[in-house]
């Protein structure tokens, strides 16, 4: 199953390399035809528009799986393990309901919009909302299996201390500086 997981988020990252590279030559292309031919590509604003938002969401999702999103948890290092595991699920819970509704938001304007062709290349834009569905599939997916380690106890070191971080700076310096807690005399 690990291996199905990682070929999945292998696939994504490609995607969003694709969608990268896509996007450059599009806007580049239709830079280039604007100045030096006075024409240009109708196409590229709305697909170059279309890869960007898929390519957040591709990149959305890897960051939840490696756990890459920003966070802020000085508080939250400060309690003992027992409340930290109750917050982190506590969050992982709302996250799979706003996952939830980014799915059914989303799911909804698929069905709606399946037969609406898009302005400029004339695709169901049907396609511009699936990244939706998508996400909020894997994201859930993603969140329950978190759920699932951290209720099993098999989540350890799910807040970082500042020195795996590298955020704690070493020797004398802390205790200035005030970064551990103390008041640094």
């Amino acid at each position: 199953m690990k291996r199905i997981a990682d070929l999945y988020f292998q696939l994504l990252k490609l995607l969003m390399v694709l969608c990268m590279i896509a996007m450059v030559i599009m806007v580049f292309g239709n830079v280039v035809m604007r100045y030096a031919f006075n024409s240009g590509i109708t196409l590229s604003e709305e697909l170059s528009r279309w890869c960007f938002v898929w390519m957040v969401f591709f990149g959305a999702l890897v960051a939840l799986r490696e756990k890459g999103h920003l966070g802020v948890d000085m508080l939250l290092r400060r309690m003992p393990a027992f409340i930290q595991r109750a917050c982190l699920l506590a969050g992982h819970l709302l996250m799979i309901y706003f996952s939830w509704l980014i799915f059914s938001g989303s799911w909804d304007q698929v069905q709606i919009n399946l037969h609406t062709p898009a302005p400029a290349s004339g695709l169901p834009m049907a396609v511009f909302y699936a990244c939706g569905v998508l996400f909020g599939i894997s994201a859930g997916l993603i969140l329950l299996c978190e759920c699932y380690r951290l209720l099993r106890g098999a989540e350890e070191g799910f807040v970082e201390a500042p020195v795996a971080t590298g955020l704690q700076m070493s020797g004398d310096a802390n205790n200035t500086l005030g970064l551990d807690g103390r008041s640094g005399k």
